[in-house]
């Protein structure tokens, strides 16, 4: 429940954020040199990072466009930007998804069982076959719930139970810096059967699911052709592998917040703002972590402004690219099935053998509620805790009375409020020297063979 709003809502400034000053100065600059800078280190340059990075330094901007909230009592009113609806990037707008996400998840979703949080990791020398082919992110996801439903089975002994799994994707770090691929899963703690009756997972070692994960892992970068028997053999001699699997933090059945704050914490942001100390008169950045790093433990990183952008863009997805799947009981097939055929009656189900340490809970009742995900203004309330669309003047109702998108139409309205600014210019990139390389982007969609490199006359 989002308690009472209180205080006044002022409409965000953009140009406010370090991140948005740390773009607008340095973007351009690493753009035209990443191809002789960073392209080694992260790969080829894709072109929906420029798409990412262009929409988010628009994102909040009344030039782009806005919307006329009005008070229906004494006539107040003010000017609501536009936003850029950007994943995994924009932490106004991400902040808005995970809201919803962890909602929806809590609401729809999450049958009343315990659950637990599962993290997948594999070796440093395997994740460069995941850096630059991605899609190969999609089968480590079904590695990782092939391993759990074996395990989870072999455990409880049921053949035809299913888990409900929420899985994310992650490809950072504490500090960004390294690619590395992972995955977080909110799982229910046991299994279920089509009749609905829940067998709950007994506290046993993880040790078989790291080493059934490990192996489908490897088999399938086999069946991919990225790996040879060689590396498999070398992996499978080194005393500790890399591979490792987690799951600390179990909620219980009736935990409503705890599973709240898991599935906000799977979604994350890739970085935070509360973390970013941007030095725009050395053009550094300062990085800070409660968690250590290196050799000399420090708990903050040091970046030149471009270094910090290519570290944080080589985690932008790609836009058709899911981030989140479902499995088991809680995949959409499943739960449409549910919906349309209902399920079982226990009594129709033969009663499995199963270990006497294995709880049983029956669901088979519960029937998840459609609760609408929260609207802007709920998330607005949720987040900061002040509704938008209340009257700061009266106290009466606001409402959103018309969309300002004609560009001329915004000029206009903008210079009778005064409030048609030049946005801090962009900084433009250093000037190419005569006879100098100069790298020419080369986007997804340009053939293989495209020139990268134009010399300057």
């Amino acid at each position: 429940m989002v308690g009472t709003a209180s205080g006044v809502y002022h409409p965000r400034n953009p140009t406010d954020s370090p991140l948005w000053n740390l773009l607008n100065n340095h973007y351009d600059d690493f753009e035209k040199h990443y191809g002789e800078k960073y392209e080694k280190k992260y790969g080829y340059f894709r072109s929906v990072i420029s798409e990412v990075v262009t929409d988010y330094l628009k994102c909040g901007d009344l030039k782009e466009g806005f919307a006329r909230v009005r008070c229906q009592n004494c006539g107040h009113s003010y000017l609501l930007a536009f936003s850029c609806k950007g994943r995994w990037f924009c932490p106004s707008c991400h902040a808005k998804k995970v809201i919803q996400f962890a909602e929806n998840i809590k609401d729809n979703m999450l049958y009343p069982v315990p659950h637990r949080q599962y993290v997948f990791s594999i070796p440093i020398i395997l994740r460069v076959y995941f850096k630059h082919d991605r899609k190969m992110l999609t089968n480590l996801c079904h590695c990782a719930y092939e391993s759990l439903l074996e395990f989870l089975r072999t455990t409880i002994g049921l053949s035809d139970g299913v888990p409900g799994v929420v899985m994310t994707i992650h490809t950072f770090g504490n500090y960004m810096e390294k690619f590395h691929p992972h995955l977080h899963a909110l799982v229910s703690d046991g299994l279920f059967r089509k009749s609905g009756v829940f067998y709950v997972m007994p506290k046993v070692s993880l040790e078989p699911l790291e080493e059934i994960f490990r192996a489908k892992v490897l088999k399938m970068l086999k069946a991919e052709n990225k790996i040879g028997d060689g590396l498999i053999n070398n992996l499978m001699s080194w005393k500790h592998t890399g591979f490792s699997v987690h799951n600390g933090v179990r909620i219980a059945k009736d935990d409503e917040q705890g599973k709240e704050n898991v599935a906000q914490y799977i979604i994350r942001n890739t970085f935070s703002l509360k973390k970013l100390n941007y030095i725009e008169e050395t053009g550094m950045v300062i990085y800070q972590s409660k968690m250590t790093c290196g050799q000399n433990k420090k708990n903050f990183v040091v970046y030149q402004a471009k270094d910090f952008i290519a570290a944080i863009c080589q985690h932008i997805p790609e836009k058709s690219f899911q981030m989140v799947r479902y499995f088991g009981w809680y995949s959409n097939k499943s739960r449409g099935m549910r919906r349309k055929e209902g399920i079982l009656r226990p009594g129709d189900e033969p009663f499995p053998e199963v270990p006497p340490d294995v709880d049983i809970i029956d669901v088979s009742e519960y029937n998840p509620p459609h609760v609408p995900s929260k609207t802007w203004r709920e998330c607005i309330k949720k987040i900061w805790e002040v509704d938008p669309l209340l009257c700061p003047r009266c106290n009466g109702p606001m409402k959103i009375i018309s969309f300002i998108t004609e560009f001329e139409i915004i000029k206009q309205i903008l210079k009778h409020l005064s409030l048609w600014q030049q946005k801090p210019s962009r900084s433009p990139p250093t000037p190419p020297k005569t006879g100098e390389l100069l790298y020419v982007p080369c986007y997804d969609d340009w053939p293989i063979y495209e020139e990268q490199y134009i010399t300057v006359n």
